[in-house]
C-alpha cells in the first residue's frame, strides 16, 4: 500500500514523498487509518520502524494551526526523544 492510499492532504502526501519515505512500514499501516478515524490506538514497534511517522502524520492532519490550544499531547521517556519527535512533527507539519 502506498502512502496515497492514506487520506491524507495532498500537500503532506507531497511531502512525505520529498522526505524520501517510499511506502509505510508495518506499524504505519496498522497505525495511520485508525488514527485518522479519530481512535485511540496503542502501538508497540521496534527502534526505527517508524512510530514516529505512524503517529505525527495523523497529528499534523488534523491539528488546526489557527487553534492555539492544545491538540495533541505526545509524552516521550527522554529529553533527547522528545527533540527527535519535535523535529520530525515540524518538520511533517512544515510541508501541509
Amino acid at each position: 500500500m502506498p502512502f496515497s492510499k492514506f487520506p491524507l492532504h495532498a500537500a503532506l502526501l507531497r511531502g512525505v514523498k520529498e522526505l524520501g519515505f517510499q511506502r509505510p512500514t508495518p506499524i504505519q499501516e496498522q497505525a495511520i487509518p485508525p488514527m485518522l478515524e479519530g481512535r485511540d490506538l496503542i502501538g508497540q514497534a521496534q527502534t526505527g520502524s517508524g512510530k514516529t511517522a505512524a503517529f505525527g502524520l495523523p497529528i499534523v492532519e488534523y491539528v488546526d494551526v489557527e487553534d492555539k490550544d492544545v491538540q495533541a499531547l505526545v509524552l516521550t521517556p527522554t529529553r533527547e526523544l522528545c527533540i527527535q519527535v519535535t523535529q520530525a512533527l515540524r518538520t511533517y507539519g512544515s510541508r501541509k
